[in-house]
């Protein structure tokens, strides 16, 4: 066969994001055969995927995406071993192109079954990009919101991203939800309001209460009362509209959006982060 020429070997790279030196092994074997060589590269991603099933993949990049006209929003976490690889410009841009990807689909499943290129899919790419930077690349978390305005905020370094959901699309919206987007990243609330709480977690938190008020010498006649209070801070502290806006701590959140309009709501809200 005639030598693999230097021409092919950067085709081959541009085409599958390998080495340099793997592209030509790969070409070597494959005899010059461009499709071969790009399914010997395949099967190298899938043997480093095998190897590497039980690593810890809690590094990597949370990207937040949102269409047009701002009625879907999607949020994914794109996870490898080091925070080396995840810093990565090639690697970040990888995780960008996959976000694009998601808003089209509905479920994690849905969106690992989509085409990427070609006749790749996206965990085909996920496999094959584990064998080209030898660590164990996958999707972590996939959340959707789907409403009449969505907003999102990717904090610095891709390590948190968050969806807002309006209840409305006016002027201001975009701010606002910008804004609450920050602030579910920032405070991490456990729901949405008090109706989102599960009940196990409201009747955990009243037994935490009442053991702390027993401790402190109170009446067992007084404790319901005096635990419903502290289970009121409790939703204040740790649902996303009562707490205290972060950029104005004088009103709650649930406050600040009516300040934008007074028909405004926070309906829901996502939010992936990594570790």
């Amino acid at each position: 066969m005639s030598k693999i020429t230097a021409a092919e070997v950067n085709k081959l790279r541009q085409a599958t994001g390998a080495g340099m030196m793997d592209c030509k092994k790969a070409l070597v074997e494959a005899e010059g055969n461009f499709d071969a060589a790009i399914e010997l590269l395949r099967k190298k991603g899938q043997k480093v995927a095998a190897n590497r099933a039980d690593r810890d993949s809690s590094e990597g990049a949370v990207i937040a995406r949102v269409n047009d006209d701002a009625s879907i929003g999607v949020v994914v976490s794109v996870n490898c071993e080091t925070d080396f690889v995840a810093k990565n410009d090639s690697y970040v841009a990888l995780a960008n192109q996959l976000a694009d990807i998601a808003l089209a689909h509905d479920s994690k499943d849905a969106f690992l079954a989509a085409t990427f290129e070609g006749d790749l899919t996206v965990a085909d790419k996920l496999t094959e990009q584990t064998g080209v930077i030898g660590e164990k690349i996958e999707i972590g978390g996939f959340e959707r919101l789907h409403a009449p305005f969505v907003g999102s905020y990717i904090h610095a370094g891709n390590k948190i991203a968050t969806l807002v959901s309006l209840s409305a699309s006016v002027e201001g919206a975009a701010e606002a939800a910008k804004n609450v987007a920050m602030q579910a990243a920032a405070m991490n609330p456990i729901a949405l309001n008090e109706e989102g709480v599960d009940a196990a977690v409201i009747e955990k938190e009243i037994e935490i209460a009442k053991d702390q008020l027993r401790a402190e010498g109170k009446p067992e006649a007084m404790l319901d009362n005096i635990a419903k209070g502290k289970i009121k801070r409790f939703f204040k502290d740790n649902t996303l509209v009562n707490q205290d806006f972060i950029k104005d701590s004088k009103q709650s959140v649930a406050a600040y959006v009516k300040s934008v309009n007074p028909d405004l709501t926070v309906t829901g809200f996502k939010r992936l982060a990594l570790g």
